[in-house]
């Protein structure tokens, strides 16, 4: 927990010249072996700002962000909210019409980037309509450090203004903007901070893409905010690399997805490593998992290996984005995203908009400081997502009488096989059981005799070892038949986004070229 002598932001440049007032000296960001104090964060964030402000950004335009993980992130990041401008991160792994899509979509006027995208970032300039200038971070270094930037901050109404344009990946169609305000992620920073104990004693580690809502709150919003340090890696591959990473700055709370817990799970270790010697070499306190759903069987021999703590979390990009986390002190529910945070509230309903009780399937409502203004120029969205204050999230879940919630899936995802309501989520919680199985996913797909039915999709971990039938044989052990997949389909890999959450949306339209195909 923060702590009491430390006031809390208004905004989200408080968080810069507040530590800068109070503790310069003190490593922010860890980079390989280069260690950035507070006071240099704020002065090459201020660089920026002043390159940005003379390339002609103006306050409320959009300034976007291409760059992989490093300290320049973090410095175009606060440089563009400095200018009073709204930042667009973009993902690095995009290709260039997906990037011109969110350049054209936010109306951004400025690009800030590095060497390394320059051929591609000249060839949006001449694509897009708005986009004015390209500024590579290495230019801004030219730029006289400029500290007046600072005052723009404090002011408790500029709370209310838009900070980030964060896109979502979006099920259909085009990703949509969530406008998130300076005050959404800052409630969204200190309720998290307050749930896992956050003191300026602890070193997160970033590795998952800075660009993502996830990684953007909790692994460098809110070390930041709380006095803390972020070691920052572009990949956290290969694992041996991030565990030296671990030990050698002392990561107190590891933030990751339910891939890189499996690898570590299944990661054979040294014969004559006891447990507790491990748990004493081990710097670590805690574990959070988000971006995607966590599978039983990872968390319960991710916990049994490595005796430390792994929390469930549950967020969205709308809501800045984590609603709700299983707590660090007390019962931490295998299945379950845990508990709300603190100033957020939740509730179930079913599809005509009543309010269910406990144990009642439908749709997870969130409702808090965190929640979006809105997606940008999407007004029908809005109405169909924000509805009385309350954002309708699209997740099908439970509330158990203890207040725990549990996902069932996608409201989108549900398949209906002969009016019988099958979770995708049910069926890839039996797969993960199979110690065979590295990965898994399942979608609905058209039946003629039964309306949908589920298709499997695995990845093995060890190639050859088992069939398709034999999969189907053990999922007959465990559910009902109509749950059980037509066709389980083995592959090498599964298709993923950036954050490593996979895309059954890609699965689906492979299942439906390929049916449009043979039929």
């Amino acid at each position: 927990m923060m702590p009491r002598h430390q006031e809390t932001s208004k905004t989200l440049i408080d968080i810069l010249s507040r530590a800068n007032r109070l503790y310069p000296d003190r490593t922010a960001l860890v980079f390989g072996s280069k260690e950035i104090s507070y006071a240099e964060v704020l002065r090459e964030s201020c660089r920026v700002a002043s390159a940005v402000r003379a390339a002609g950004a103006k306050q409320g335009e959009r300034v976007a962000i291409l760059l992989d993980n490093s300290p320049e992130f973090v410095y175009a990041y606060f440089g563009i909210l400095l200018n009073r401008s709204i930042i667009v991160p973009v993902n690095h792994m995009f290709k260039r019409e997906e990037i011109k899509y969110i350049l054209d979509d936010s109306g951004a006027t400025g690009l800030i980037t590095s060497a390394a995208y320059a051929s591609i970032s000249d060839e949006l300039k001449a694509m897009t309509e708005n986009l004015t200038f390209v500024l590579q971070v290495s230019g801004a270094k030219e730029q006289p450090v400029d500290t007046s930037f600072a005052r723009f901050v404090g002011a408790p109404e500029r709370s209310a203004e838009p900070a980030v344009f964060l896109y979502t990946s979006g099920t259909t169609g085009h990703p949509k903007a969530a406008v998130l305000t300076h005050g959404n992620l800052l409630s969204n920073i200190h309720s998290s901070s307050q749930c896992i104990r956050v003191t300026p004693k602890d070193t997160f580690i970033s590795f998952l893409p800075l660009f993502h809502s996830f990684a953007a709150t909790v692994c460098l919003l809110m070390p930041l905010e709380t006095g803390a340090r972020t070691v920052i890696m572009k990949s956290p591959r290969p694992i041996k690399k991030l565990l030296r990473t671990i030990r050698r700055n002392r990561v107190s709370i590891f933030v990751g997805i339910p891939s890189i817990y499996g690898i570590l799970k299944d990661m054979k270790l040294p014969a004559f490593l006891p447990p507790f010697l491990l748990r004493f070499l081990n710097p670590i306190r805690l574990a959070i998992s988000g971006a995607a759903a966590l599978p039983v069987e990872v968390f319960l021999g991710f916990e049994k290996k490595f005796r430390l703590p792994l929390l469930e979390g549950y967020g969205l990009t709308e809501a800045s984005p984590v609603v709700s986390l299983n707590p660090l002190k007390g019962p931490r529910k295998p299945g379950s995203i845990g508990l709300p945070i603190p100033d957020v509230k939740v509730k179930i309903i079913n599809d005509r908009g009543q309010t269910l009780g406990p144990e009642q399937e439908g749709e997870l409502c969130v409702r808090g400081p965190n929640v979006m203004l809105g997606y940008y120029k999407k007004e029908e969205d809005n109405r169909q997502t924000l509805k009385e204050g309350w954002l309708l999230t699209g997740d099908m879940a439970k509330i158990d009488r203890d207040g725990y919630i549990v996902i069932m899936g996608r409201k989108k995802d549900m398949v209906n096989v002969r009016g019988l309501n099958v979770y995708p989520r049910e069926i890839e919680e039996v797969l993960y059981r199979d110690p065979r199985i590295r990965e898994a996913a399942v979608i609905g797909v058209p039946d003629p005799h039964k309306g949908e039915v589920p298709k499997g999709y695995v990845v093995l971990k060890t190639t050859g070892s088992v069939t398709e039938h034999d999969i189907i044989v053990y999922l007959r052990q465990h559910l009902a038949d109509y749950k059980i997949p037509r066709k389980v389909e083995i592959r090498a890999e599964l298709p993923k986004n950036s954050a490593g959450k996979i895309l059954k949306r890609v699965l689906i339209e492979e299942n439906a070229a390929a049916s449009h195909k043979t039929g």
